[in-house]
């Protein structure tokens, strides 16, 4: 029996991914990875090993959720080192939860290496904090998919935009137009700021800034798709404090060879 390790690959940029992801991928047997685990991550995999796509990208899974965790299971039968490379971190939204309980049922040995996930990643390569002592002191973390194909209305949308200054809402851009009116409904202000960060920590990155009362119409106008993490709260409006006082051609940090080019942003 070989084990399975649930590695968190990160949002992107291969300078994010852990020493222990690295240092698995390139000594596993087996990596199942998902859809939106970037190129220069997947070039790390051992040119040995079994290289399985698992799909995972919204009305394109190329595998079902039981049916990868059966493969997890069989390739554990013959395979030392058997790696579920997931995109971010595996048990943000992940579904690694979900993988490590029907791991350990089959008795199949499982350990989790944590990921760098896109909520905090994306806005921080935006140049926005999730959390500033002047802007916000508290954030939650939701999810705007909830199952594939339709939108359940189950998060409790009234207590997330009450509970905390900053929301944070990985998957939500193709449901904006039901997450809005639900969050303006409970309170939240319409020229509350946006922020919705496509590719992020990628040199596709790209990012809308606008307000809850506009952020649907923009989306629409612009032609704005996922994958896209959306911040919203007064943390984005430090975006723009930041493009005041900062030289617009140095505001990117490259890192490991990558670099956020200022003019890809929609928005400001």
């Amino acid at each position: 029996m070989g084990k399975v390790y649930l590695v968190g690959a990160g949002p992107g940029d291969p300078g994010l991914l852990t020493i222990k992801g690295k240092t698995l991928l390139e000594c596993a047997d087996v990596v199942v990875y998902d859809a939106l685990v970037s190129e220069p991550i997947l070039a790390m995999i051992n040119p040995q090993a079994e290289r399985i796509d698992a799909g995972k990208r919204r009305g394109r899974h190329s595998k079902l959720q039981a049916e990868t965790t059966q493969l997890l299971i069989e390739k554990a039968q013959t395979a030392a080192i058997v790696v579920r490379l997931k995109g971010g971190d595996p048990f943000m939204f992940g579904r690694g939860g979900e993988e490590m309980y029907d791991l350990l049922r089959s008795n199949v040995p499982v350990e989790v290496v944590p990921g760098v996930t896109a909520g905090i990643a994306a806005p921080a390569y935006a140049g926005i904090p999730l959390t500033h002592r002047d802007y916000s002191s508290s954030v939650v973390f939701v999810t705007g998919h909830e199952s594939a194909g339709k939108y359940r209305p189950q998060v409790n949308w009234r207590a997330i935009a009450q509970s905390a200054e900053t929301i944070v809402i990985y998957m939500g851009v193709h449901n904006l137009s039901q997450i809005v009116p639900d969050l303006l409904a409970a309170g939240r202000p319409a020229d509350d700021p946006v922020a919705l960060i496509r590719w992020g920590t990628r040199p596709a990155q790209a990012e809308l800034i606008a307000t809850l009362a506009t952020v649907c119409d923009r989306v629409a106008e612009t032609g704005f798709a996922a994958p896209a993490i959306a911040t919203i709260g007064p943390v984005v409006n430090f975006r723009a404090d930041l493009t005041a006082i900062a030289d617009p051609s140095r505001f990117a940090i490259p890192l490991n060879g990558w670099a956020i080019a200022p003019e890809v942003s929609l928005g400001i």
